[in-house]
């Protein structure tokens, strides 16, 4: 399959107010190196390969090590690769995005409650569903990740397995 349509173009004013949340994620005071690591990781659960591309790219750019990129899946196991803050940020992030199966129980909440204030895990999660709702958009219109971007325009994307 092929890119289905340019939401940017077909619908600028959603565009728009998807931006304008994205706008108030950078300028809430969030870390931009722990926002880019909660969009990773939101995107490696939604399986959204522009989302990944755009963001690992963000990241390196920022001087992000690839051990830290390439261990972001299994965060857990990162030892001091990961931060307190990073840790809970991630955490929170995967119950949030997985929020049909998790239900964001207490304990997560009061976890993410012991390293963030209200205000940030307000934020945090307004990051978490901006991102949600950008890989659900990049994935149905098929947005082509720059890494697949051949010399001649787009190439085809695989075909999706369905679990």
């Amino acid at each position: 399959m092929t890119s289905r349509l340019d939401y940017n173009r077909v619908a600028p004013g959603a565009a728009k107010a998807l931006g304008g949340v994205y706008g108030y994620v950078m300028q809430s005071g969030l870390p931009s190196e722990l926002v880019d690591l909660v969009y990773l990781r939101v995107s490696q659960i939604n399986n959204c390969a522009y989302c990944l591309d755009m963001h690992a790219r963000e990241l390196i750019k920022k001087g992000v090590k690839v051990e830290k990129l390439t261990l972001l899946q299994a965060w857990q196991e990162g030892g001091g690769l990961f931060s307190e803050t990073e840790r809970a940020a991630l955490a929170w992030a995967e119950t949030v995005t997985r929020v049909a199966e998790t239900g964001v129980p207490e304990c997560a909440y009061e976890a993410a409650r012991q390293v963030f204030d209200e205000k940030q895990l307000v934020d945090l999660t307004v990051a978490i569903s901006i991102m949600n709702s950008y890989n659900r958009m990049a994935i149905s219109f098929r947005n082509t990740p720059e890494a697949v971007v051949d010399h001649h325009g787009e190439q085809s994307w695989p075909s999706r397995s369905v679990a």
